[in-house]
């Protein structure tokens, strides 16, 4: 994706809401509005984009189980820079971009089947 410099933040942050980012706005406490941060869920990842400002925006992506998404410990992909090129960089990532692996959880034991020599694995149910 790509944007002209007459691209403005609100066309950006329409298009990450058409994506599916929902956003938080924290402010100071004289209720000034600090930053913008939006955040995607999705699969096994987070997608996180601040915009401090047009020409000072971060975005990562990182692990869905991550505990702390404002300030992770494990990040998949990071860019910060200008608006127009690091929110166009996250918009290009596949879904599945950088996206963990998801580990089998298969319990069970093998049995003999039978047949000397042979064994059959056993899935646990419980």
């Amino acid at each position: 994706m790509t944007w002209s410099r007459e691209t403005t933040v609100e066309d950006v942050l329409g298009e990450l809401i058409e994506r599916g980012y929902r956003f938080v706005h924290p402010r100071d406490e004289r209720g000034e509005i600090i930053t913008v941060v939006g955040v995607r869920a999705h699969g096994t990842v987070i997608d996180i984009v601040r915009l401090d400002a047009e020409d000072d925006v971060l975005a990562m992506r990182m692990p869905g189980d991550e505990q702390n998404i404002l300030a992770p410990e494990t990040v998949l992909w990071k860019r910060s820079g200008a608006m127009h090129t690091v929110v166009a960089d996250l918009l290009c990532l596949a879904d599945d971009d950088f996206a963990p692996r998801a580990k089998p959880e298969t319990r069970g034991c093998w049995v003999p089947s039978g047949r000397e020599g042979r064994a059959k694995w056993l899935v646990a149910t419980a």
